[in-house]
């Protein structure tokens, strides 16, 4: 096969910096250091050749080099690319939290957008940003999720955290946790458990997705004796699902959901709010969770853990959830592909 042929069989992987100051870089190189990535996909890393440089020369990695190209159509099918970003020096400060650091990972965020909205990288796998210095006029979102909504014209999405037999999504998202009842609705669950019921077909191959609700109040309210919103506002909205042909059930209480096992009954399940669905999410799959945003015309993935500060340059991040990452958005797209085909 030559080489432009492999090109068009290949999946193309963009892939973000993210802070640079964080342990993206350590990350992404600990990925692609395995070969048989690359032996169905062609890499491209939106960041900086000297920034790549100085992690890889900090933590030691000898054998391990980028193929600097100017933009994704020149990438190398078999080695890893990057596209420099940014053409100047910039400062590093390992560990610390910068405005460069912020403006740096909203450029590579940007232009990876751009490349994957022109449908020149199949999908978007992106490394840990710090939210508060990226922070500017240009982003002003609370994560990847809004600014990736935002960017797809996309009302409606849903945060799904992923492992090998959990699937998180929440009602509400990054909102302080005293604003959460009044955003509760029957409408916004209802739209939220469609979007995942779709997503756990299309994405993941479930056939007939059985889904979980939580409750918003402690053991589900007793009765109306701790809140009424499950009376008022879950239960209905659990009960015009089903009715759509949706198989969800609960609300259960989280902590008996999650302490009993239940979870495991289930192929996706919705939190209330953030909190509720990421502290069991990540007690079980810290080092290896990937946070996917369903509902987008895009496929993006991410590790599902943060800059780590505390041990950038040392060697010892654990490149797992990123490397998850990077799997799930492939096998998306190709499930995505077979059910175009089938169309």
């Amino acid at each position: 096969m030559n080489q432009i042929a492999e090109k068009e069989h290949r999946i193309r992987i963009g892939i973000t910096h993210g802070d640079i100051n964080g342990i993206g870089y350590e990350i992404i190189i600990k990925t692609l250091q395995d070969q048989r990535l690359l032996e169905t996909s062609t890499v491209i890393v939106y960041g900086s050749s000297k920034v790549a440089s100085y992690h890889r020369k900090t933590l030691n990695i000898n054998e391990f080099n980028f193929n600097l190209i100017k933009k994704a159509d020149l990438a190398h099918p078999r080695r890893p690319n990057i596209i420099n970003i940014h053409e100047e020096e910039v400062r590093i400060d390992l560990g610390t939290s910068t405005a460069i650091a912020g403006e740096q990972a909203y450029l590579s965020l940007e232009m990876a957008m751009d490349d994957l909205l022109k449908h020149n990288i199949d999908v978007l796998v992106t490394a840990p940003i710090n939210k508060k210095n990226i922070q500017s006029p240009d982003f002003h979102f609370p994560g990847h999720t809004e600014y990736l909504a935002m960017k797809t014209n996309t009302d409606d999405y849903l945060m799904l955290m992923v492992n090998q037999t959990i699937r998180i999504g929440v009602i509400t998202g990054h909102i302080p946790l005293n604003k959460v009842s009044e955003n509760i609705t029957e409408d916004l669950i209802i739209r939220k458990v469609k979007i995942l019921n779709h997503s756990l077909m299309r994405d993941f191959g479930v056939l007939k997705p059985k889904i979980a609700i939580l409750s918003l109040n402690p053991h589900a309210s007793d009765d109306g004796l701790i809140g009424n919103e499950e009376a008022m506002v879950i239960q209905p909205a659990i009960e015009k699902a089903f009715n759509q042909n949706i198989l969800v059930f609960g609300p259960y209480p989280a902590d008996g959901f999650f302490g009993s096992s239940s979870f495991n009954q289930f192929d996706g399940i919705l939190a209330m709010y953030h909190d509720q669905g990421m502290i069991p999410f990540k007690v079980l799959s810290f080092d290896d969770g990937v946070n996917y945003t369903a509902g987008l015309p895009i496929i993006r993935t991410s590790p599902a853990h943060g800059t780590a500060y505390d041990i950038v340059g040392k060697n010892e991040a654990n490149p797992e959830s990123f490397r998850n990452a990077v799997n799930m958005a492939c096998d998306i797209f190709n499930r995505s592909e077979e059910h175009t085909s089938e169309l």
